[in-house]
């Protein structure tokens, strides 16, 4: 490399071989437009979630990204949504049998992880400059990760390594256990400590801070006691992980309402599913694997 080279596009990889991990010839990558289609899906609390969907082209070098460069890169073990071998069972066995369970909440998480960190990261694991704008230009949008495209789970994972690293080596020094399902933050402790429960609170939210994070207040705070039912990830926690019981009930009728309306005898009256026959071997499935799951050791 040059002096000039150097000066200019900085050390480490450039364009050419960021193209030839991707086989993409370099000036078809550089043609690339970064048009999103952007759409409000209702969210669970309430409100709407802005969805931004790349276009099938953009969407294609995207997935190339995240298999021919992200996925071989470390995130750390406490972050347990969007990785290989992960789940939100495997995520809530970790706190199962706990006597308090600690539930925190990031505010727009991905649009929140900035192009600014992504350029830090990119250089860092050693693309020079073109590279790392040319990376920018494909995987963010607005300045910040886009909510629906398909890299923007794990580098949210890859840029918030300090983060994960932190609040599990303060976890560790507590005697708790952390981890961090996309945006939902879990802690646990075996035993009931006020000063720490205070403590855990206060240090997460200065850590997320510190990366330009905002943590919902007492709206999305949960403190959880083992007579309290006590739920990771959608998932009942207190003893053996499991769906909650309300919603095993209801799965019951419907597999109910579903053999019925198949096989109705001569004095049933005919009940319409609830669920259409694909959406309920969804839930199968779901049951299958939370049975699976929470039986490994």
């Amino acid at each position: 490399m040059g002096f000039l080279d150097w000066l200019f596009h900085g050390r480490g990889h450039g364009v050419d071989e960021l193209a030839r991990r991707l086989k993409i010839e370099p000036d078809a990558l550089a043609r690339i437009e970064p048009i999103y289609r952007e759409f409000s899906i209702p969210k669970q609390s309430g409100g709407k979630r802005t969805i931004e969907a790349p276009v099938p082209e953009l969407k294609s070098v995207q997935r190339q990204i995240l298999r021919r460069l992200l996925r071989r890169l470390r995130a750390h073990p406490a972050a347990t949504g969007f990785e290989q071998g992960a789940s939100i069972v495997r995520n809530a066995r970790q706190h199962q049998g706990r006597a308090v369970v600690i539930r925190l909440d990031v505010k727009d998480f991905f649009p929140s992880t900035t192009a600014k960190r992504l350029r830090r990261y990119f250089r860092r694991i050693g693309w020079n400059r073109p590279a790392t704008a040319l990376l920018l230009r494909l995987c963010t949008h607005k300045g910040r990760l886009p909510q629906g495209a398909p890299t923007s789970p794990r580098l949210s994972n890859l840029v918030n390594y300090r983060i994960d690293a932190r609040l599990a080596a303060m976890a560790a020094r507590l005697g708790a256990v952390y981890t961090r399902y996309a945006d939902d933050i879990t802690l646990s402790f075996d035993h009931e400590d006020h000063a720490k429960i205070h403590f855990v609170q206060r240090f997460v939210r200065k850590v997320f801070a510190s990366e330009g994070y905002v943590l919902h207040q007492r709206k999305k705070l949960s403190i959880r006691r083992r007579h309290h039912r006590q739920m990771v990830t959608g998932l009942v926690v207190n003893g053996r992980v499991n769906l909650p019981r309300p919603v095993r009930r209801w799965l019951r009728a419907v597999e109910h309402r579903f053999h019925t309306a198949q096989s109705p005898g001569p004095s049933t009256p005919r009940k319409r599913p609830t669920l259409s026959a694909q959406q309920l071997e969804g839930w199968r499935s779901l049951q299958s694997m939370i049975q699976r799951q929470a039986s490994e050791r």
